[in-house]
């Protein structure tokens, strides 16, 4: 299905990384669901910004029903079903390596909280847009990575345990969606210059990672957004269950 065709919805898509992807898709035609937890101020105004291609929804993704209700909405609004997720809401985190809980310290807590984030989160997406998906013969998940769970330069040990779980999820959903014509594929960006979430990342961390990368550049939002847009598009068609690492060749595998 041709990108201008696709409903496409991102979660925690206000700011940060969701929004550049949110606005990569609306770029090449596609119409887009801006779901939001506490962004809201921000959502409305990427709505605004793009127009009646795009609709901004809440819906805490750890609520089932709420994200049932969003899923239901869309498909009213735009009179067609969701064909592409991104899972991309990151769940109360800063990437700061001078603040992070330690290995002494780090509690079960903290690791539920993000693996809540990263597999619940994806899994209450994906069963509201499979029944569309599967009627379509269609349909595209792309979940949001990270390169730290093959380069963990900052041991963050709670989000990057979780996002290395979000990959065996991928792949077990893309072997058992594929017949539906569903491919399921991860991107995984390395530090991003800047988010929220990276913040209260230092200067030295950035420029540390500048000069260890091919391209001597820190990944954007914007770079790792057109990879996401690729795994939707046409040209991603016989791939499924891979995950692209988008850091400027920081982590070759």
């Amino acid at each position: 299905m041709r990108l201008q065709n696709q409903l496409v919805l991102v979660t925690g898509a206000g700011r940060g990384l969701g929004k550049e992807i949110v606005k990569s898709f609306a770029r090449e035609g596609a119409q887009v669901v801006i779901n939001y937890r506490s962004s809201r101020d921000q959502a409305l105004q990427l709505a605004s910004e793009i127009g009646e291609q795009a609709l901004p929804l809440q819906a805490d993704i750890l609520n089932q029903q709420e994200v049932i209700r969003m899923f239901q909405k869309a498909e009213e609004h735009f009179a067609k079903p969701v064909s592409c997720i991104v899972n991309n809401a990151l769940l109360d985190f800063q990437f700061d390596p001078v603040t992070r809980p330690q290995a002494e310290h780090i509690t079960w807590d903290h690791y539920l909280s993000q693996f809540q984030g990263a597999i619940q989160g994806a899994l209450h997406t994906i069963q509201a847009g499979l029944p569309g998906m599967k009627e379509k013969g269609f349909g595209r998940i792309i979940n949001i990575g990270t390169n730290l769970f093959q380069h963990p330069v900052v041991p963050y040990h709670d989000y990057t345990t979780s996002k290395a779980a979000l990959l065996g999820f991928t792949r077990n959903m893309a072997a058992e969606l594929g017949p539906y014509g569903i491919t399921v594929n991860m991107v995984s960006a390395g530090l991003l210059r800047t988010t929220d979430a990276s913040s209260a990342t230092s200067e030295e961390v950035f420029q540390l990672i500048e000069s260890s990368t091919p391209l001597r550049k820190v990944t954007e939002p914007a770079d790792a957004a057109d990879a996401v847009v690729f795994f939707a598009s046409p040209g991603a068609r016989a791939i499924t269950g891979q995950n692209l690492v988008v850091d400027g060749g920081l982590v070759m595998d």
